[in-house]
């Protein structure tokens, strides 16, 4: 069957390499430098001498040896690793040489199933690459290259290990010799995207395990929750008031009773009940009290054992200090040699700190009960007033426990009395509250026009703060006009007297066409401007470059000094019809000559 010729089984060693040929078998063998062995197990060259081989010092292996198959059991580290042919159905596998340094391999990638196999026969096929490396373990997939390689995908991991195992091997198929029939199997680890996938799957479920089971630990540890609380009845009511009056049961019932009280059952009808049960309550004090003052004579009790005790080891330690002394004197201590001198001294003075120690505190204990003493000398008279109040509170409180009943039946009258003032009282309640909306509104109201007058207040500063600056202005301003009119009559005195000196000049300006000196740098100006213009412009033109130098400038006034000044400004019409323009040009050069 298939199976069957896909097993490494020793049956199939005939059919890889006949023994009919004994001398080929042998001179394979020899140069592997292995003793050359039958099927038997028996040499077949009885003088062969292993030093001809290439390796020698090895000794004989046996391929029928049991219990080695294509991957033999790992070997130990203290012994060398042999390896040995392997025959399968359609080739043969040569072991390497041992005395080579082992294959290198790459850096195992993690989950890694996948080889890689380089070196193989140019004529190896699938089939041959199936039957060599499933003897492995299970083959999921052969990627086979065209170029002597192949990557081989297990289906577990230790199976990569056992392919491992064969690099390093000649292969050859069947018994030819061609180049094409044989190679050297160079097997390494193999980066996959499904190895990695896979592994990274099986880690985040190993992790998924271990937070499982360290919550089950935490569950396991967790102290466990207490019992939830019982919800309010007349029957549970009835169970704890019961269980209040029991020792052994009041911390359970004390519990139950402070969450009722904190869920707010506490009603008009369950009112006494709760008093009763809180009165149950209070009567434990009285045996809290008494267990405490029980628990503090056994302490006292046990503070005078240890005082006791303590003394008199103090006594041992005195007469003990008192032997090393005594033996320390003079008739006894010189018989003792220096050894034991040495050891005598040690001895007193370890018993002397011992002993100072425990006197400390002997005395502090001493020291204490002195101090408790003259606090209870302090505290003597209250005492006795307590004791003599005590007695009278015992009378008192057993007529206290008869009238309990009565002052609950008064307690659920006046809760009855407070609910009808309550129903009453809603509808006064009412009208105070409108009456306070209205005071509250009146009081919003008040608070906004007090801050309205304040920011009017603000304003009413800041404008006086500024007609305050207005009135300096003014009067910086009338200071400056009268010195202005100062100047001006100064200067019109001046002129009076340049007058009566230039009559002539004046009267040569009164008849002039121009009448100021505003109208001399107008004059200027347009002269200026039509000299650069020589075909003319217009009275607008004109204007408006005057314009830009003084926007007060009107048109009418240009026109009239240029009219009057005939001699240096002349008007012409340009154009035909339609196109009719008036252009002013300047002719002060002609006019001169004219004048």
């Amino acid at each position: 069957s298939a199976d069957g010729g896909r097993n490494l089984s020793l049956d199939s060693i005939p059919m890889g390499l006949p023994m009919s040929d004994p001398a080929a078998w042998t001179t394979a063998m020899n140069n592997l430098g292995m003793a050359p062995m039958g099927m038997t197990g028996q040499p077949l060259l009885p003088d062969f001498d292993p030093a001809l081989g290439m390796m020698t010092g090895i000794p004989p292996i046996n391929p029928m040896m049991p219990g080695l198959g294509i991957v033999p059991p790992p070997i130990p580290p203290d012994m060398p690793a042999v390896k040995e042919i392997i025959h399968c159905k359609s080739c043969t596998l040569f072991p390497p040489n041992p005395h080579l340094p082992p294959p290198a391999t790459r850096e195992r990638p993690p989950g890694c199933k996948t080889v890689f196999v380089g070196g193989l026969p140019e004529n190896g096929t699938e089939q041959i690459i199936m039957e060599v490396f499933e003897q492995c373990g299970e083959v999921i997939a052969i990627r086979k290259s065209k170029k002597n390689f192949c990557h081989i995908r297990f289906a577990e991991e230790f199976m990569v290990d056992k392919a491992l195992y064969l690099s390093g091997y000649r292969i050859r198929l069947g018994s030819s010799t061609d180049k094409k029939d044989t190679g050297r199997l160079h097997v390494d680890f193999a980066q996959a995207r499904d190895d990695l996938y896979e592994w990274e799957c099986k880690q985040r479920m190993l992790a998924r395990e271990e937070r499982h089971r360290r919550r089950l630990e935490e569950e396991r540890f967790r102290p466990p929750s207490p019992p939830p609380v019982v919800h309010y009845s007349d029957h549970e009511c009835s169970v704890v008031a019961e269980k209040l009056k029991d020792d052994t049961k009041f911390l359970e019932a004390i519990q139950t009773l402070l969450t009722w009280i904190e869920r707010g059952e506490v009603n008009r009808r369950t009112a006494n009940n709760f008093y009763s049960m809180i009165q149950s309550a209070n009567s434990h004090i009285r045996r809290l009290v008494n267990e405490k003052a029980a628990h503090e004579k056994e302490m006292e009790e046990a503070k005078e054992k240890f005082k006791l005790a303590l003394s008199g080891i103090l006594v041992q330690f005195e007469q003990i200090v008192a032997v090393y002394h005594s033996a320390s004197k003079q008739k006894a201590w010189d018989h003792f040699t220096k050894a034991q001198r040495k050891n005598i001294s040690v001895w007193c003075k370890q018993a002397e700190e011992i002993r100072n120690i425990h006197n400390d505190e002997l005395m502090g204990i001493r020291r204490e009960e002195e101090m408790e003493m003259s606090d209870e000398e302090i505290e003597d008279p209250s005492e006795m007033k307590e004791t003599e109040e005590s007695a009278l509170v015992s009378q008192v409180e057993a007529l206290k426990e008869e009238n309990d009943s009565l002052r609950w039946q008064l307690d659920a009258y006046r809760n009855e009395v407070e609910l009808l003032k309550q129903e009453q009282g809603k509808v006064s309640r009412d009208e105070d509250t409108t009456k306070e909306q209205q005071m509250k509104l009146l009081q919003q109201a008040l608070q906004g026009m007090q801050k309205h007058l304040l920011k009017v207040q603000d304003e009413y500063k800041k404008r006086e703060a500024e007609l305050e600056k207005v009135r300096e202005d003014k009067l910086k301003i009338e200071t400056l006009l009268e010195n202005l009119k100062e100047q001006e009559s100064t200067a019109s005195r001046l002129c009076a007297c340049s007058q009566e000196k230039e009559c002539p000049v004046e009267k040569t300006l009164i008849n002039s066409p121009v009448k100021s000196e505003r109208e001399v740098l107008l004059v200027g100006i347009i002269s200026t401007f039509l000299h650069v213009h020589p075909f003319g412009a217009s009275i607008e033109y004109i204007c408006s470059y005057l314009q830009r130098l003084d926007s007060k400038i009107c048109t009418a006034e240009v026109e009239v000094l240029m009219t009057r000044l005939q001699n240096t400004f002349r008007q012409e019409l340009s154009g035909v019809g339609a196109s009719l323009e008036k252009r002013w040009k300047f002719c002060g050069f002609d006019g001169l000559k004219m004048t």
